[in-house]
């Protein structure tokens, strides 16, 4: 049997979190049916990770793959979800795999909510893009993002800058500014962000108080998203068959 397929997502007050999370579950469930998908939040939102774990156990489920709904590897993906999982039934099998970033996918699902937004890929090469992440005081997670600016750009936008909701700098009104001043007269916000919340209104109040010309939606359940989460699934699951 295959192993089940456990998504954590880290939870919000806004009721937009998870109704977007649930979304995007049911696409991965849609995109292969026979899977079995559990979803749990860290934090405000239940059920609970431990209350999953237990009742997957209870009901005599073995193997788990649990998937961190995050972006880059910062605080939650190195210590908040390990530390749970370590606290689950013995009778419990479970590999944690990778997040999500970095991946051509993220890349794909920035671009579709950017045409979305009224883009179109022959607006490329006159247009900068401010990709708008969460923000972390993680010097891996930041340089993540930093290295999927650079890779936006080389699918042919005229510039793209990151910037930071919180923890970090630039934040992304100074981001919109800095690329007028680089001579960009089309600036688009790209938040790179999964889900709405406080800090995704953050960065679309900063798009507006910078004037940016376009604002791209939340990457939200996306095509490309629900088949990057089956890919991580897929790549622990064979680590998984082969340390076996």
């Amino acid at each position: 049997m295959n192993p089940v397929l456990f998504v954590i997502a880290h939870g919000s007050r806004d009721p937009r979190h998870a109704a977007t999370v649930h979304a995007l579950v049911r696409g991965v469930r849609s995109l292969r049916p026979g899977l079995r998908v559990e979803t749990a939040f860290l934090d405000f939102n239940l059920p609970s990770v431990t209350g999953v774990l237990d009742r997957l156990a209870a009901e005599g489920v073995r193997d788990v793959v649990a998937l961190p709904l995050l972006l880059t590897r910062a605080f939650h993906a190195k210590s908040d979800i390990p530390a749970v999982l370590r606290e689950a039934p013995a009778s419990l099998r479970i590999r944690q795999a990778e997040v999500l970033g970095p991946s051509p996918l993220l890349l794909a699902a920035v671009e579709r909510r950017l045409y979305e937004a009224g883009l179109s890929p022959a607006d490329k090469s006159a247009t900068g893009v401010v990709l708008a992440s969460a923000g972390s005081t993680d010097p891996e997670a930041i340089a993540a993002i930093a290295q999927t600016a650079r890779e936006l750009r080389r699918t042919g936008w005229c510039s793209v800058r990151p910037a930071f909701a919180s923890a970090s700098l630039p934040r992304t009104e100074d981001a919109v500014r800095a690329l007028r001043a680089d001579g960009v007269r089309r600036v688009a916000v790209a938040p790179y962000v999964i889900a709405p919340g406080r800090l995704p209104d953050r960065i679309a109040a900063g798009a507006r108080d910078g004037g940016a010309d376009v604002l791209a939606d939340v990457l939200g359940p996306s095509p490309e998203l629900a088949r990057l989460l089956l890919d991580r699934y897929d790549q622990a699951s064979a680590r998984e068959r082969v340390a076996a």
